[in-house]
C-alpha cells in the first residue's frame, strides 16, 4: 500500500444547471519520503487536488488515503483534526499573522499539535535563527516563506503540501526556497508535494504527476532527481 493513494477521485461543482468536473476519476500514488511535483496549467485541477488531500475540501466520489487512513470518509470534525495534526501547508502567499513575530507565528501552529517541534529550533533549521524576533513586515519575501515552511515543519506533520511556493518570489529567492524544501524532504524523511505550473521544477522530484483537465495524463518516477542549483527556468 502506498503512503498516499488517490483512487478514482472526482470533484464536481454545480453551477445552476451546469456541472463543472474539476477532477475526473483521478488516480495516483506517492510513497513515503518522496518529493512529488504535481504540474499542470491553470485550471488543470491542481489546487482542487491539493485542497482535497489537505482536508480543506471533500471529493464527490472516490477514495483518498494517507498512511493507511481513508480521509475521504472523515467527518467534518475529524477533518479539522486531520488538517491540524497530519498536514503542513505552504502557500504562494505566506499567510503570516502580521502582529506576531516569526517565532510566535511558528509557535501558534505548533500549539495545536500534540507532537510539535520546538519553534526556535525549527526556525534555526530553515536559516532564521537571527530573525525569529522580527515581525513579517521586517522580513523579505523569501524570509517570510521560510517562516511559513518552519510553521509547517513545527507541526511535525505526515506530509507537507506546497501550493506554488515560489510564485511570489524572484528567481534566486525561489530557488533558495526550493532548496529548503528539497533538503527538508531528504533530511527529515517528510513527504513533500509541490503544486506548480512550472515544468522546470519536475527535475528535482522523485515523482512527477502531470495533470490536465482534471485528469492525470502522465506519472513518472526518477531515481536521480537533480539538486535545485542545477535547474533553470
Amino acid at each position: 500500500m502506498a503512503y498516499i493513494e488517490f483512487s478514482d477521485v472526482s470533484k464536481i461543482y454545480k453551477m445552476g444547471e451546469h456541472e463543472i468536473h474539476a477532477l475526473d476519476r483521478i488516480s495516483f500514488t506517492v510513497e513515503k519520503g518522496e518529493l512529488c511535483v504535481i504540474v499542470g496549467p491553470s485550471g488543470a485541477g491542481k489546487t482542487t487536488l491539493l485542497n482535497i488531500l489537505g482536508g480543506m475540501d471533500t471529493a464527490t466520489s472516490g477514495s483518498i488515503r494517507l498512511d493507511g487512513r481513508e480521509i475521504s470518509r472523515l467527518s467534518s470534525r475529524q477533518l479539522t483534526e486531520y488538517r491540524r495534526a497530519d498536514v503542513g501547508f505552504v502557500f504562494q502567499f505566506y499567510n503570516l499573522v502580521q502582529n506576531l513575530t516569526a517565532r510566535e507565528n511558528v509557535e501558534l501552529a505548533a500549539e495545536i499539535c500534540k507532537n510539535s517541534l520546538d519553534a526556535a529550533e525549527t526556525l534555526a533549521r530553515v536559516g532564521l535563527a537571527e530573525r525569529m524576533n522580527n515581525f513579517p513586515a521586517q522580513l523579505s519575501g523569501g524570509e517570510q516563506q521560510r517562516v511559513s515552511i518552519a510553521r509547517a515543519l513545527a507541526k511535525n506533520p505526515k506530509m507537507i503540501l506546497c501550493d506554488e511556493p515560489t510564485g511570489a518570489l524572484d528567481y534566486n529567492t525561489g530557488k533558495q526556497v526550493l532548496q529548503l524544501l528539497q533538503d527538508t524532504c531528504r533530511q527529515t524523511g517528510k513527504t513533500v508535494l509541490i503544486i506548480t505550473h512550472n515544468s522546470a521544477l519536475t527535475q528535482i522530484a522523485d515523482r512527477v504527476i502531470r495533470v490536465k483537465n482534471g485528469t492525470v495524463v502522465h506519472m513518472e518516477t526518477s531515481s536521480s532527481p537533480l539538486p535545485v542549483e542545477r535547474i533553470e527556468w
